[in-house]
């Protein structure tokens, strides 16, 4: 090897390298580069699902007669935009060779199908049941698939970590809206959310395997982008004139969807689908607490302790790193 092909290898990758032809006392050293790898991974999932958690937040201060599904497929748009925009301006798509299609179309299928399955639930059956059915239902759905299609096998902590998450997020959702009747059909739309959500990042996982995320980011979110963009058309949103309008629109493009996107796959990359998707647990903490203090809402005591609950278990996984079982 010259001189010059070693100073262009990772140094990450070098030293890997001389780990793996020193002395075995050095295999502690190896784990823990590795633990380290899982650890940033999670805080950049981390990190996008408390910028998720600014949705609600958003579209709460948002004019009158923006209505849910719009707000979702503006956000996929602009965000989609952004991120093209992206992954061509950082050339992302350079050296990218055998683009696989179908993992492609389920990844764009699943991130347009999320928005009016989760509106439509929560329409029917109200906030708290259909939030809480997505969110029981996203961590299962990951766990199953992960382990069968990529061959993922989630920590014990994981477990444990989903098990706070889930009980909490049930606290929160039914503290928010304890008037919530149970639908059926209704439930059956969240559950779809849910499982949509699931295959989004475990397809997207498939994906960013030997590819730049910027790269799989521009495509899926561009393709469910236009997937979205009828909606828009149908029905264009009028208070888009309104500069305020205007502001929500780009926040929720750009700092709800481009900007978290853009940290959660790049943490995908070093973590386990099952762990990624308990870690977006952070988001309806986020929302609850911006509720709190930015809007003015009252938390009951059953609600504090689905925060107190949700935040150990998210914290657990994040300090753990998510990193699979031997």
């Amino acid at each position: 090897m010259t001189r010059e092909t070693a100073l262009k290898r990772p140094l990450c990758d070098i030293i890997h390298a001389r780990i793996q032809h020193s002395h075995p006392n050095l295999k502690g050293l190896r784990q823990l580069l590795e633990k380290h790898g899982s650890v940033r991974g999670a805080l950049l999932v981390l990190c996008g699902a408390v910028l998720w958690g600014t949705t609600g937040t958003s579209q709460a201060l948002a004019p009158v007669g923006a209505t849910s599904l719009e707000v979702g497929a503006l956000r996929v748009v602009i965000g989609g935009a952004a991120l093209l925009a992206l992954a061509l301006v950082k050339r992302s798509f350079r050296g990218v060779v055998g683009w696989p299609v179908l993992p492609t179309l389920i990844a764009i299928l699943a991130t347009a199908a999320y928005q009016p399955l989760f509106f439509t639930g929560t329409a029917r059956t109200g906030v708290a049941v259909g939030t809480l059915t997505a969110l029981a239902t996203a961590p299962v759905v990951s766990g199953v698939l992960g382990y069968f299609a990529l061959g993922e096998r989630p920590s014990r902590v994981w477990y444990l970590s989903s098990l706070l998450a889930v009980g909490g997020c049930s606290l929160l959702t039914l503290a928010g809206d304890a008037g919530g009747t149970v639908n059926p059909v209704g439930m059956l739309f969240s559950t779809g959310a849910g499982a949509a959500y699931a295959v989004f990042v475990l397809s997207s996982k498939f994906l960013v395997k030997g590819r730049s995320p910027d790269a799989v980011n521009g495509v899926v979110f561009a393709g469910a982008g236009l997937v979205l963009l009828p909606v828009l058309l149908a029905n264009p949103p009028a208070w888009l004139a309104d500069p305020r309008g205007l502001a929500v629109a780009l926040h929720l493009g750009l700092f709800a969807t481009a900007l978290p996107y853009f940290l959660f796959l790049k943490g995908l990359k070093l973590v386990p689908a099952s762990t990624s998707v308990t870690l977006t647990a952070a988001e309806p903490l986020t929302a609850s607490l911006l509720g709190v203090f930015l809007l003015g809402e009252r938390m009951s005591c059953i609600g504090w302790t689905g925060i107190v609950m949700t935040f150990v278990g998210v914290s657990l996984l994040a300090l753990g790193g998510g990193e699979e079982r031997d």
